[in-house]
């Protein structure tokens, strides 16, 4: 196309690749888009949809909606779907190779689900597509309930509305893991053509899930409970829960009232599945602003709790009362410390501890819950971050010790093993059933948090996240890296190095003694600073997205919970010092 040359912006290659689109076994409506782009001289949109193909990374695909080889179209998703088919059947010869297939409430989603069951179906493959959205921890159940090879759910998480994505899972219901992550990346980076993707459905190979299998999802979960009489006394514990617009309204207002809470109160103004996101900047409860309806609500009829659950309910966000009788929001931190010392109190009241359980949290996750399990004897152990990592360690330990709740800092827990990835819906119950237990003790959540401290010390933290976008970007992190590997400071927020904890390497470094020992995870470009007060500075730049993170965590010892605001000032003064001895500002 002549109008295609007069651009100076675009290389070669994505000359290449729009041709390629213009020429070749593309749909009509898609070669027009292209075509309306290039006549209005859209130089910039035409780079930015072209100049790559989007990229199936090891968790599978993330990106921008739209035409071209770097959005998230029906060709993208076919050809990642291929891919996937591909390797299933080199894996799995001579088996009748099933998947579970799964969607958010974004735009496109449902279609892109469809997509991939075409592709699926086309190949010979027996799929199990649900009919209407469904939260990631049920597609992952699901995968275990029908035997599936492999499973995939449509969605971007908590990703702006421009966004979808593509998550694949393996035969455990955890999202895929090496060697299996590289592996099919390999096989879609095969496909030369999009003529190779196989698209005419086989209808007789896709069969239709509907509301049977919630009933034995939230079943399960139901069977998981630990404490059904106290919530029967506190049944009208006032709960306030947002949905951000997405999957969890589906289960979570029917789980909680399996559970027996009586007195639920949906947000009605989020609570209408919606990919546009209406009331949000982020459907993401990690955002303040996400969760201010909520907070409103609550305040208005005076709730006990407020939770709220990200698009595709794999995360959970929640607000207490706090020691002044004003909401507070708990970070991820804080909800998964008492989670954990919620059901391993629990599992003790009621003698299910026997010596085999474990409990599983992330390296950046707070070490307060380390502390709470070897309080009750009970292993736990430390993963990469990521929570594909923790389900592999669930599988790892199947039939040997006994799983009993994991979760990391960024808001997912997971209680039981019948799924393998984090669960917002059933930690929506287990936190009401935790605060129900609260409750019942003539407490709240936030005096049980603090109780935790008293008792373990007070743990803060502070997650830093820095967008360095482009190549010079991605320079600046690696160099960020270097720095801290090559030259860590001597002391930070007042207190000497100790040890470094090099996940690159594998190694474990002693400043004293140079000592050097292995550290037994999977190598990951994350570093780690321990002080000798127990400071733990962590770094770890994005797989995703253009960022480093730095995750910041101190601590000090409460006395009595009249001393917690002065300790709460002096444990930010302390990370505002860290994060600028470390120039993060």
């Amino acid at each position: 196309m002549n109008a295609l040359a007069t651009f100076t912006k675009l290389d070669d290659s994505t000359r290449t690749r729009i041709q390629q689109w213009l020429d070749g076994a593309y749909d009509q409506e898609t070669k027009n888009e292209i075509t309306s782009l290039i006549q209005a001289g859209k130089e910039d949109e035409l780079n930015d949809a072209f100049y790559r193909d989007l990229e199936f990374g090891t968790g599978g695909l993330r990106g921008i909606m739209g035409v071209g080889s770097n959005k998230m179209n029906k060709y993208t998703v076919g050809m990642a779907t291929q891919g996937l088919a591909n390797y299933l059947k080199l894996n799995f010869p001579g088996e009748t190779i099933k998947v579970a297939l799964a969607h958010d409430s974004r735009n496109n989603s449902s279609y892109f689900a469809n997509v991939a069951a075409d592709v699926f179906s086309a190949n010979g493959i027996e799929v199990y597509l649900y009919s209407a959205l469904r939260p990631t921890p049920q597609l992952s159940f699901t995968i275990r309930h029908f035997g599936c090879h492999s499973g995939v759910v449509v969605t971007a998480s908590h990703n702006p509305k421009e966004y979808n994505g593509y998550k694949a899972y393996w035969n455990d219901g955890a999202q895929v893991i090496p060697p299996h992550d590289k592996n099919i990346i390999q096989e879609v980076q095969k496909i030369s053509s999009v003529s190779e993707i196989k698209f005419n459905r086989n209808s007789s190979l896709v069969k239709i899930l509907n509301e049977e299998v919630d009933e034995i999802y939230m079943n399960m979960i139901k069977n998981l409970s630990v404490s059904p009489e106290i919530i029967q006394r506190q049944s009208d514990l006032n709960i306030v829960f947002s949905p951000i617009h997405g999957t969890g309204v589906v289960l979570v207002p029917a789980l909680l009232k399996k559970f027996g809470f009586t007195n639920v109160h949906l947000l009605s103004a989020q609570a209408t599945p919606d990919g546009n996101f209406p009331t949000v900047v982020y459907p993401n409860p990690e955002e303040t602003e996400a969760m201010s309806l909520a907070l409103a609500k609550a305040n208005e009829i005076n709730a006990d709790l407020i939770m709220a659950t990200d698009p595709d309910a794999d995360r959970v966000g929640i607000g207490v009362r706090n020691h002044k009788g004003q909401f507070q929001l708990l970070n991820g931190n804080q909800t998964g410390a008492l989670l954990v010392s919620y059901m391993l109190q629990a599992w003790k009241e009621k003698g299910l501890l026997k010596g085999k359980e474990f409990v599983v949290k992330t390296i950046v996750t707070t070490d307060l819950i380390e502390k709470i399990a070897a309080s009750y004897q009970v292993k736990l152990y430390n993963t990469l971050t990521g929570f594909k990592y923790i389900a592999a360690l669930i599988r790892e330990l199947e039939g040997k010790e006994k799983f009993i709740v994991g979760g990391e800092e960024s808001y997912g827990y997971l209680v039981g093993d019948n799924v393998r990835d984090k669960d917002a819906i059933a930690s929506c119950a287990f936190i009401a059933e935790m605060a129900a237990y609260a409750r019942d003790k003539k407490m709240s959540l936030f005096d049980m948090l603090i109780d935790l401290y008293v008792q373990f010390g007070f743990y803060k933290e502070r997650l830093v996240s820095l967008t360095k976008k482009g190549k010079t970007g991605a320079e600046e992190i690696q160099q960020m890296m270097k720095d801290l590997k090559e030259n860590p400071p001597a002391t930070l927020g007042g207190s000497g190095l100790s040890k470094i904890f090099d996940y690159q390497k594998s190694v474990q470094i002693d400043i004293a003694t140079g000592t050097q020992s292995p550290i037994h995870l999977p190598k990951e470009n994350a570093l780690q600073l321990l002080t000798h007060d127990g400071t733990l500075i962590s770094a770890r730049p994005s797989g995703t997205e253009p960022k480093i993170k730095f995750y910041v965590s101190a601590n000090l010892p409460l006395a009595s919970k009249a001393e917690y605001d002065a300790t709460a000032t002096k444990l930010d003064a302390k990370i505002d010092q860290i994060i600028s001895e470390l120039k993060l500002k």
